[in-house]
């Protein structure tokens, strides 16, 4: 058969697919059906990818995440979920290395959907051929249809059984066509143009290999080019700056001495920086209101983060085309590790500033957010030196952090984030300030867990009571009413799940359904006695 007619066969019982299992549903089992699917159409379409190293490395990890999906069923794991498989479908149709050309292409597969669904039916049937069929059925169906129905509505008042028949077939019509009509409604048939255009994202290769092609003349390992000084990254830049020493016999020299000197002052600086952290963050901590130790954690941060993505910066701009070829640049290469370790023990006393913050005020998005990052920064810091001492491109750097970012983001995916931040802030509840109204905006695995600490959060509602007036309308729930917040938040996620299927079932919704339900026969037990 032909491959374009096996391509829009597979888009159109992709979105017969998607339109079943996840039409008014959350993700679950559907999730499992649903990429099932996919990857068979793929491994089909493109046998030979699954030779490449890359794309197993991906199908695992891609896998692990659905897993995830099904046991945790967090935004973390879906979007894991999402970037893995836009991942590997471009791994799968295109030649790549990295991340980012790779998302360069599904940007593609995106963008021109429309245009591959277009190309399909073109390439199928054409125009012409396509007229003349209609043509022909037109005029052989005409005559025959006329004959059948003068013939039916004269039988229909000749023959009253056969009237009666008719009578209860069109009934039965009527019903068909009434609930066929439910089933296509104008929403539902905009879910089925959305299944339509996922699917035909991931199985329709785009045309255009923009990405794919640039990539094949990227390098990891830098090479020698003899080119003029004025195509160089950063020329104008350095130009301005330093005028006529950027130009003749001496450039390179010029070069490596401003590097020199800006990375002496930088160096020095940091020194100082680092060592006030050190002195009043990593020891001989004294951290109460109105003290140095926490001005600087609560203070600064966001800023301290930026100057490290800038001093990353700096080395990229000294380290750009033959300066690292350059026989005198040992000392600059001093210089940039010296300077990388200094933005290296710069992390680690940010990471000292969200350790003391977390210690105070709890978990948060935010703040493990913070954790990751400078998990990220430090790769990067180790992979800025690969580059420098073993002349590395830009691209390699970019490539390599990038696949470091697909697998924290993978790994993070298995933790259930929100069931963490909760278990922690309430056991450390002594300890730190505990922001209620946040716990009770979390996920819905977290009832649980609140639900067993309704003392504590009853000690903290009457707190708040003592503190603040409270409305006592009946047809509001107060904002410091957190027992009724838990409770409406408990029926609501029962109410919800009756409208389910089997096709949304995971882990983290069963065990919170099993213990809410047990809850509410103990209760019920209770109130017989």
């Amino acid at each position: 058969m032909n491959k374009k007619i096996v391509q829009l066969l597979l888009v159109i019982a992709g979105a017969l697919l998607f339109n079943m299992v996840f039409w008014q549903e959350k993700p679950g089992i559907n999730m499992v059906l649903f990429d099932a699917f996919l990857l068979s159409a793929l491994s089909f379409l493109y046998p030979k990818a699954g030779q490449h190293a890359v794309v197993r490395w991906l199908l695992v990890g891609h896998l692990f995440c659905l897993a995830m999906i099904v046991v945790h069923n967090t935004l973390l794991s879906q979007v894991a979920f999402t970037v893995t498989l836009l991942l590997l479908t471009a791994f799968i149709e295109y030649a790549h290395r990295s991340v980012w050309f790779a998302g360069g292409s599904v940007l593609m597969n995106i963008l021109l959907c429309s245009a591959s669904i277009t190309e399909q039916f073109r390439t199928i049937n054409p125009v012409r051929s396509r007229k003349r069929n209609t043509r022909k059925f037109i005029r052989f169906a005409i005559f025959p249809l006329s004959l059948l129905a003068i013939f039916f509505i004269i039988y229909l008042f000749a023959n009253s059984i056969f009237q009666e028949m008719a009578a209860k077939a069109g009934v039965q019509l009527e019903r068909f066509l009434f609930l066929f009509i439910n089933l296509f409604s104008w929403q539902r048939l905009l879910f089925m143009a959305l299944g339509i255009y996922l699917t035909a994202t991931i199985l329709l290769k785009s045309r255009v290999s923009y990405f794919s092609n640039k990539e094949t003349n990227c390098h990891d390992h830098l090479q020698r080019a003899r080119k003029k000084r004025q195509q160089q990254p950063f020329y104008q830049l350095s130009k301005n700056y330093m005028g006529r020493l950027t130009d003749g016999m001496l450039a390179l020299k010029n070069e490596n001495t401003t590097g020199l000197i800006s990375l002496f002052l930088l160096n020095t600086l940091l020194a100082v920086i680092n060592t006030i952290d050190i002195s009043c963050l990593w020891f001989n901590v004294n951290y109460q209101i109105n003290k140095p130790a926490y001005k600087m954690v609560h203070e600064g941060t966001e800023l301290l983060i930026l100057s490290v993505i800038l001093a990353m910066m700096v080395v990229l701009f000294f380290f750009k085309g033959n300066l690292n070829f350059y026989k005198r640049n040992k000392w600059l290469k001093y210089g940039a590790t010296a300077w990388i370790v200094q933005n290296a023990v710069l992390v680690v006393s940010v990471l000292v500033r969200d350790y003391y913050y977390i210690n105070r005020h709890g978990l948060a998005y935010k703040r493990i957010g913070v954790l990751f990052f400078l998990l990220m920064v430090f790769i990067g810091l180790v992979t800025m030196s690969i580059k420098i001492w073993q002349r590395r491109t830009t691209y390699f750097l970019l490539r390599v952090n990038a696949w470091a970012g697909i697998v924290v983001l993978v790994l993070a995916s298995a933790i259930h984030w929100d069931e963490l931040i909760v278990g922690y802030n309430l056991k450390q509840k002594d300890n730190i300030e505990l922001d209620v109204p946040f716990l009770l905006s979390l996920s819905d695995k977290t009832l649980p867990l609140l639900d067993r600490n309704r003392a504590v959060l009853l000690q903290k509602q009457q707190a708040v009571q003592q503190s603040t007036l409270v409305p006592t309308e009946d047809t509001d729930i107060c904002s410091g009413c957190y027992i009724q917040q838990l409770e409406q938040r408990e029926k609501a996620f029962l109410a919800s799940q009756r409208q389910l299927s089997w096709l949304s079932w995971n882990y983290a919704d069963e065990q919170t359904i099993r213990y809410l339900l047990h809850k509410t026969s103990l209760s019920l037990s209770d109130t017989n006695r």
